[in-house]
Order: structure tokens, then C-alpha cells, then sequence
């Protein structure tokens, strides 16, 4: 019984510090609205924790950061390469609100305690 109780003690601690993780990487997404340099430690920050959180319901959440990462990144490249047309700033603003949802719904679902995936794969 004892050796039970250490496994589920130690899944336990380690969905914990994966959470603190995931926490931490929505945190400096957020601050990146003011420092912007907090969105490229973000990103380095989830791929040097990743193995930690694999097998985890928090790996979610970890890929759900990485989409929200290199999709805004792609969105941003396409808004400021058709700025000169003006639909550029229209693309730039959804992005930048996009980005805002992903971090908001992500951070509530963490701190709920549920995945950001159904059992399906989808979003």
C-alpha cells in the first residue's frame, strides 16, 4: 500500500510543479502586453520544461502556449507585411486579441484544473 501511496504522492507533486510551470508561461505571456520580451522567455521557458510535463493533463496546456506562441507569431508576420494595404492593422488587432483569449481561456482552465484539449483533440 505504501509503495501506491509514493507513486500517486509523486504524480501529485509533479502535476503541481507542472502547473507552477504552466503558470509562470501565461504570466509572462500576459506581461508581454507591457514588456514584450516576457513573450520569448515564455516560449523558451515551455520547451526547456516540456519533458517535465509530459504524460501530464498540463502537457495541454503546454501545447495550447506553443499554438497560441507561433500562431500569433505568423498572424503578426502577416499584419505587418500588409500593413501598406491597411489590412494589415485589422490583421494585427485580431491577432493581438487572439492572443488575449488563448491566454485568458488557458489560465482559467489551469487554474480549474482541466486540460485544454476534450478527449476528441480538438480545441
Amino acid at each position: 500500500m505504501e509503495i501506491i501511496d509514493a507513486a500517486s504522492s509523486n504524480d501529485t507533486a509533479r502535476i503541481q510543479e507542472a502547473r507552477k510551470w504552466a503558470t509562470i508561461i501565461y504570466a509572462l505571456y500576459a506581461i508581454s502586453f507591457i514588456l514584450g520580451v516576457t513573450y520569448l522567455v515564455g516560449i523558451i521557458v515551455n520547451y526547456v520544461k516540456y519533458p517535465d510535463v509530459r504524460g501530464t493533463w498540463v502537457e495541454s496546456h503546454f501545447l495550447w502556449q506553443r499554438r497560441t506562441f507561433w500562431y500569433s507569431l505568423l498572424w503578426s508576420l502577416v499584419g505587418v507585411l500588409t500593413v501598406f494595404v491597411a489590412v494589415g492593422y485589422f490583421v494585427l488587432l485580431a491577432a493581438w486579441v487572439w492572443v488575449i483569449y488563448r491566454i485568458v481561456k488557458g489560465w482559467i482552465a489551469l487554474t480549474d484544473g482541466k486540460p485544454m484539449y476534450t478527449a476528441s483533440g480538438t480545441l
